[in-house]
């Protein structure tokens, strides 16, 4: 691919080459994971996340970049709650933005996909928006014409990005679904695990923009709370067998979570063998769809009225509210196990 660009480029006198995002995915796709004769693109994703946090991120953004279903049309680097201690600089969105281009670099796809920096600070108040350029591109994808495929934004930690795109254009409401890792357990559906806090991480790292989201939005928001993402548990021996050894990826990818494991090993924090991928939910919700009757069917969903989410980032009832799908038990063979595949089939 990248002589014929040479060529190309070279013919029209070193003159910029403008090919779309879409005709640069279907030309590439070939050196992923799966050959792209056989899988189209069936829909549109924007990838929002903290990818200088929690490195279950990276896996996520590793997974949907070799899903060859998926058009990513962006990548969102988004900040961190305030102090965070993988990174408590005041720039983690700029962090986060490095990060994909870090592993982009390590995949060799440098260039092959669109990056943009998020907002590096939450939404002050429910009404007033952090004009990213993120929020922009958010704008600008969901209100094309030219496209049919729906378009998901997934979001693996904060939504200060979509709310603010919101806040700008209350229009993209209406043409795209949200699927989001966060907020804490309903009740009656799950009990909270040990040692809990009220405040779920994610919905934390920005309460006023969730509060826009769920109260303000009528977006469709497909949410994965705390009690199902938790259900993503990959032991230590499955990274050491199937995700280590795949070449210059799988050992990038494994380094993180091993760099994890020692540090909290110095402060005497005994996490065990299992490691929570608790943003590979995303992939499993939009490329891992059933042929027919397109839908994430081998998961399992209830539908519940939107809650209001308070100043204190809980919930409460509101008998107004939209539908929302709330998952509450995930296919993790499903998502593990083609992970590990398309893993391995890229770095052949």
């Amino acid at each position: 691919m990248k002589y014929s660009i040479c060529i190309l480029t070279l013919a029209i006198g070193l003159s910029v080459l403008k090919v779309s995002a879409q005709d640069q995915r279907k030309t590439n796709i070939k050196s992923l994971a799966v050959p792209g004769d056989l899988i189209k693109p069936r829909m549109r994703v924007i990838v929002d996340n903290d990818f200088g946090g929690d490195p279950d991120g990276l896996f996520q953004l590793v997974h949907q970049i070799l899903s060859p279903s998926v058009e990513i049309r962006a990548i969102v680097g988004s900040h961190l709650k305030k102090g965070d201690p993988f990174d408590s600089s005041s720039e983690t969105a700029t962090n986060a933005k490095k990060k994909v281009e870090e592993v982009l670099n390590v995949m060799e796809l440098t260039g092959r996909f669109p990056v943009y920096e998020g907002s590096n600070t939450a939404l002050s108040n429910d009404t007033t928006a952090q004009n990213s350029t993120a929020a922009q591109v958010i704008i600008k994808e969901a209100m094309r014409t030219d496209t049919d495929l729906p378009l998901y934004v997934v979001c693996g930690a904060g939504l200060t990005d979509l709310a603010s795109a919101y806040l700008l254009e209350p229009k993209i409401a209406a043409r795209l679904t949200l699927i989001w890792i966060g907020g804490p357990e309903y009740a009656g559906l799950a009990t909270p695990p040990p040692g809990y806090t009220s405040l779920e991480y994610n919905l934390g790292i920005d309460v006023m923009a969730a509060k826009v989201i769920f109260n303000q939005s009528a977006i469709p928001i497909w949410q994965v709370p705390r009690n199902a993402y938790r259900l993503a548990l990959m032991p230590y021996a499955e990274l050491l067998l199937k995700v280590k050894p795949q070449g210059k990826t799988g050992k990038y990818l494994a380094d993180k979570i091993e760099a994890l494991m020692r540090m909290t090993a110095k402060f005497n924090l005994k996490i065990g063998e299992t490691y929570i991928m608790g943003d590979s939910p995303l992939v499993l919700l939009t490329a891992l769809q059933s042929s027919f009757e397109a839908d994430p069917s081998s998961s399992q969903y209830v539908t519940r009225q939107a809650p209001i989410i308070n100043n204190q980032g809980l919930y409460e009832v509101n008998n107004a509210g939209r539908n929302i799908r709330i998952y509450t038990q995930l296919d993790t063979r499903l998502l593990f196990e083609d992970f590990f595949a398309k893993l391995s089939l890229f770095c052949r």
